[in-house]
């Protein structure tokens, strides 16, 4: 565990990084302060999933409308008893979105365990029911995330998945924002499941953020900081980051920086419409 919290460590010190991932603390730390936090922390951390959800399916080129999004996640608008396969992927990923509220302390003492209760969210129906919350085994092969190369094969994945549980198991040794963006980057290029796993990402992401503290109150939205530049810049950071040089996972680590950043802002904005009572 130690060499794992020292290279973690290390990928915090890269020229730019200290600066950016200070600038995504300082943008929480105002977020939490907000005076609609005081006593409506439930309302505005539902809406938070609501737009993060929004953002996240539109990244998957599913786009559904923030009010389709929210009545789905309030349970006053049902999905299509045989929805399109567009609907099919906007339905996961608004159910694993939610399901980040409900992963509590799962998160630090069973990574693996959480990270299959994303995947069931988020591949229900997508996938063999055998393949839910299990990664992909010899002879299963993934097609998503094709711009980052091919899928590593199954093997791979095993030992993968065992370092994705130790940066996870890393905690408070380290900086929030690099370990939500390598546990991000690693389920991305990993792709551990057959299908869903960039809502499974994106999802991991908003976890590690809201369980480590970095944002306590879960009302951060960095799924619209990752879709704000489109999908093709997104793609490209992980595409650094999957060179291994430092450049690129700097370059990484500096975009999810601005991703929480800018999820903190539209965080800020929702506290603002809860407090004046605009939300629909």
């Amino acid at each position: 565990m130690s060499d794992v919290v020292s290279s973690l460590n290390a990928l915090a010190t890269l020229p730019g990084v200290p600066e950016q991932t200070a600038a995504a603390r300082e943008a929480c730390t105002r977020l939490r302060w907000h005076e609609a936090l005081r006593r409506r922390i439930p309302e505005a951390a539902a809406e938070s999933r609501v737009r993060g959800a929004h953002a996240s399916a539109a990244l998957e080129g599913a786009n559904l409308s923030v009010e389709i999004v929210r009545d789905l996640m309030r349970g006053a608008e049902t999905w299509p008893e045989h929805p399109d396969p567009v609907e099919q992927v906007a339905r996961g990923v608004v159910l694993a979105t939610a399901e980040t509220e409900r992963l509590g302390a799962t998160l630090r003492t069973a990574p693996l365990q959480a990270l299959a209760r994303l995947h069931v969210a988020a591949a229900s129906g997508l996938v063999a029911p055998s393949q839910l919350g299990r990664p992909r085994q010899p002879g299963e092969e993934c097609a998503e995330f094709v711009d980052l190369g091919p899928a590593p094969g199954a093997d791979v994945v095993q030992e993968r998945l065992a370092g994705l549980v130790q940066v996870l198991l890393a905690g408070e040794q380290v900086p929030a924002v690099v370990v939500a963006a390598v546990v991000h980057a690693e389920i991305a290029h990993v792709r551990p499941f057959v299908r869903g796993n960039g809502a499974v990402a994106r999802a991991m992401e908003r976890a590690v953020i809201h369980a480590t503290g970095l944002d306590p109150t879960g009302v951060a939205v960095p799924e619209i900081g990752h879709g704000s530049k489109g999908g093709p810049a997104y793609l490209g950071a992980l595409a650094a980051y999957g060179t291994g040089s430092p450049q690129g996972v700097a370059l990484w680590l500096g975009h999810c920086s601005e991703a929480i950043v800018a999820g903190a802002e539209e965080g800020m904005r929702i506290c603002d419409a809860v407090r004046a009572g605009r939300l629909g």
